[in-house]
């Protein structure tokens, strides 16, 4: 049997996660949590010896076209929807303070 996930455990990720769940949320995370483990251990006791290893239950093919450079806008194209503009760079509004380094 799965060794069973503490309410501990899951206070803990929902700390890391910065999340505050209730208890009857911890409780059934716990319970789901460790019938998840379960489950595993379970496919673990299958043979799977003779089973290839895969990425893809399908046969999948690189479907990307070809990297060909091809021309970029110019500065007028790209600014067009722009709300703000500088010249021929996007204007925007300052963000950090110059003393807050």
């Amino acid at each position: 049997m799965a060794a069973k996930i503490s309410e501990a455990e899951v206070r803990h990720i929902s700390y890391l996660s910065r999340l505050n769940p209730s208890d009857a949320q911890v409780a059934q995370a716990s319970e789901q949590l460790s019938a998840i483990l379960e489950y595993m251990e379970q496919l673990a006791e299958v043979d799977t010896s003779q089973v290839p290893p895969t990425a893809h239950a399908l046969p999948v093919h690189n479907v990307f076209r070809e990297d060909v450079p091809v021309p970029g806008l110019n500065p007028d194209q790209a600014l067009a929807n722009a709300p703000q503009r500088d010249g021929v760079f996007f204007a925007l509004p300052k963000v950090l303070e110059q003393d807050s380094a």
